[in-house]
């Protein structure tokens, strides 16, 4: 007899104990034993499938711990030691740098705030030479100041002084410069005292010298301690 693709013949089939099996038995047994076959093929089946799972898992962990060497990050290169000399090269350069940068700040903050007395002097000097109009007929207006004949901005922005106390304690200060005008041009000789009473400085004397167009003195300021 042949059940599901199985042929059982009746004349041998028997169960555990040895009794033989009827037709409707042997037809329950074939039925079982499919079931159990079936059974076996589908346990193997998943079994083979949570295996493949596995090892495709496992592959997966295996790819992802390789380490790319080049994403590695920066920060694992070793970096080169600094030598002391270098260390001490680098701070002598730093030195240098705020060496520069005070004196710089100490120029113009000493220009700024604390005036050199040539410069305040030069400056009264001018304005006073500015409001004359003997001065401005001579060489026209507006009358520009400076400290010598040269195209260098320091040398033109030097004033030629001279500074001294005499007997009496009294501050004097001498300075020569050069002005000019739309029409002309001249020097200037100014001297200056400091009043010891109204601690203000005062002309002594006040010399301006047109070069150009025509030459001339002028006696602007003139003064004679009684």
């Amino acid at each position: 007899m042949l059940f599901s693709g199985t042929y059982v013949p009746l004349r041998v089939l028997h169960n555990r104990k040895g009794i033989r099996l009827s037709p409707s038995q042997l037809l329950y047994t074939g039925a079982n034993i499919d079931c159990r076959i079936v059974s076996l093929s589908r346990s193997f089946a998943s079994r083979s499938s949570e295996k493949k799972g596995e090892t495709a898992s496992e592959t997966k962990k295996d790819v992802s711990t390789i380490e790319d060497p080049f994403d590695a990050p920066t920060y694992n290169i070793p970096e080169k030691p600094v030598t002391f000399v270098e260390g001490a090269s680098y701070s002598l350069i730093i030195l240098a740098g705020l060496g520069i940068a005070a004196a710089a700040a100490y120029g113009v903050f000493n220009e700024l705030i604390f005036q050199p007395k040539e410069y305040k002097i030069f400056n009264m000097a001018l304005k006073r030479i500015q409001d004359d109009s003997q001065v401005r007929i001579r060489i026209g207006s507006p009358i520009t100041g400076y400290g010598q004949e040269s195209r260098n901005r320091a040398a033109r922005q030097r004033i030629p002084h001279r500074v001294w106390t005499d007997e009496d304690g009294v501050d004097h200060i001498e300075v020569n410069f050069y002005i000019r005008g739309p029409h002309g041009a001249g020097k200037v000789f100014c001297r200056m005292f400091k009043d010891k009473v109204e601690k203000q400085w005062k002309f002594t004397s006040l010399i301006v010298q047109i070069m150009s167009p025509s030459p001339a003195q002028l006696l602007l300021e003139s003064y004679v301690p009684a």
